[in-house]
């Protein structure tokens, strides 16, 4: 099915559904990783709001969502105390969207395509193993590292093991009894007995535990011994007034456009926020059961956009995020109406009911993310992965430990590097194929080179020739090469030279051709023009 077909008014009674979902994933992660940043929590909101509504309208991603980025928490802790403080930090933001729109106009988005699958698929699972353990602690009423922390070392001085165990001995059991409940809810809207009831198309999972979570709430406040304390509660600022609201919004300082460090600041912000959007773009792609493709130089834009504003009214800069795009994926959504009503739900909340937000447990939450984890990194995805051969298979499982044990661009650059050598490798093996027969008496040995042949494959063509013994009759084919580096017909000229000394015959079949120059000054005088088309 074409995207066009998937046009976003006709396809709300999916999209609003979906929509509440990512709401729901979306509000403690944008809080979270304000707290992790070291920024303002409104901050963290004023983004989520402008990946939503902004960006998600400029975008050509029909499933992606934009906000806050974990990725991003350890450069704006750093930055804001670097820098001297927030405000300033803003225009960083501001200058790093104008960096990504240029970027975009250059056409850089095709670096996109250029990350392996097995990677992008490791990139996915990866991200779902890390949600999972994350989410875990938070189940059992434990929350001393805050949501959006996915990095290894955490904020907390844990690690993300270490928080299993410490976890043990922190259990809230209000809290956890609100977690079981509402991952039961959730398992069962699952099933194929509830999807066929109609209520279950209208109202999703998430929603119900949400709402079950708040009964809960309420019932164990009167019970000593299961009352859910604040600290284990959503935790949104509630302006007092309209305008106590507007005064939440923080100002860029642009006194600070003479301060070097600012422009330094926002070339990193512009680089990181792009691969990971880039990124998260490509994995988006792979989950996307229509398979459509996103316009990479477009989504740059809409993101430059997005933190140009975001930067200007106060806000965390913010990249394409994959643990909302997987929850808007996962719950049904269509198109980017979804994206864009989450983040209306967003601003309404936090203005009009910000007391209700507030009686959620993390628990609930934590249950959705558990789900939403789950789903990314199930065992078939390994399995399959495994059965396409260990070149897909090694990347994939080195991607998905650097992810677990560092952090998600660390992850993603050791997969891209073990992908690599795996290519380098296959290049370095398999340049030509070497047959061997007996002709009147004479061994005859016939190379065939393969269809491309690059500087890569120097030294095992090198090893092949050095290799042939004495006496024997070479023939070099390459018939069947569309490009042959110069290097390597170098070294095949200094072979025919050398040859004569060994008595070995050699006859070249189609060497030189459009694919080559002609053989160079050197070679001809050494040996005459030695070439058979």
């Amino acid at each position: 099915m074409s995207s066009k077909k998937l046009h976003p008014l006709k396809n709300l009674k999916h999209d609003i559904p979906s929509s509440i979902v990512v709401f729901l994933v979306a509000l403690p992660l944008c809080l979270g990783i304000a707290l992790a940043s070291g920024a303002p929590l409104f901050s963290g909101l004023i983004a989520g709001i402008i990946g939503g509504i902004v960006v998600g309208a400029l975008s050509g991603s029909p499933l992606g969502v934009s906000g806050p980025a974990a990725g991003l928490a350890v450069i704006v802790l750093n930055a804001i105390s670097d820098l001297g403080g927030f405000e300033i930090f803003l225009v960083s933001v501001m200058i790093a969207g104008i960096l990504q729109i240029i970027m975009g106009f250059a056409r850089a988005g095709i670096i996109a395509y250029f990350f392996p699958s097995s990677v992008i698929h490791g990139m996915l699972a990866g991200i779902g193993v890390i949600i999972f353990l994350k989410q875990i602690p938070h189940a059992f009423g434990y929350d001393s590292d805050p949501e959006g922390d996915f990095r290894f070392q955490q904020v907390d001085g844990h690690n993300t093991f270490d928080e299993l165990i410490h976890m043990l001995g922190n259990i809230s059991p209000g809290v956890l009894i609100v977690s079981l409940i509402s991952l039961l809810i959730l398992i069962l809207w699952e099933t194929s007995f509830f999807k066929k009831l109609a209520f279950t198309k209208i109202v999703q999972g998430p929603l119900v535990a949400v709402i079950v979570g708040i009964i809960l709430t309420v019932v164990f406040a009167t019970i000593p011994n299961l009352a859910i304390s604040t600290d284990h509660m959503v935790k949104v600022p509630i302006p007092e007034s309209f305008d106590s609201f507007l005064g939440k919004f923080s100002r860029p300082d642009f006194s600070a456009l003479s301060n070097k460090d600012v422009y330094i600041t926002a070339i990193v912000i512009a680089v990181v926020a792009s691969l990971e959007t880039l990124l998260c773009v490509e994995a988006t792609d792979k989950l996307d059961p229509f398979k459509r493709v996103t316009p990479t130089n477009r989504e740059l834009k809409a993101q430059g956009v997005g933190n140009l504003i975001s930067g200007f009214a106060g806000g965390l800069p913010l990249t394409q995020v994959i643990v909302r795009s997987s929850a808007n994926i996962q719950s049904g959504g269509k198109t980017k109406a979804s994206a864009i009503i989450h983040g209306f739900l967003l601003l309404i909340s936090i203005i009009v009911i910000p007391k209700i937000l507030n009686m959620i447990p993390l628990g609930v939450l934590a249950a959705v993310l558990l789900v939403v984890g789950y789903k990314l990194a199930k065992p078939a995805l390994f399995k399959k992965m495994y059965r396409e051969g260990l070149g897909q298979f090694i990347p994939f499982v080195v991607t998905i430990l650097g992810i677990v044990f560092t952090d998600l661009l660390m992850g993603i650059f050791m997969g891209m590097i073990v992908a690599i050598f795996i290519i380098l490798r296959n290049n370095f093996k398999v340049p030509f194929k070497m047959q061997k027969e007996n002709l009147k008496g004479k061994d005859n040995i016939k190379i065939v080179l393969s269809e491309d042949v690059t500087f890569l494959n120097k030294a095992s063509i090198l090893k092949a020739l050095d290799q042939i013994p004495n006496d024997t009759h070479v023939t070099i084919d390459a018939t069947n090469t569309k490009f042959i580096h110069h290097d390597v017909v170098e070294i095949i000229e200094d072979f025919i030279i050398s040859a004569k000394n060994r008595n070995i015959e050699v006859e070249l079949i189609n060497l030189y051709s459009d694919k080559q120059e002609q053989p160079s000054p050197r070679f001809k005088l050494a040996n005459g023009n030695n070439n058979k088309k």
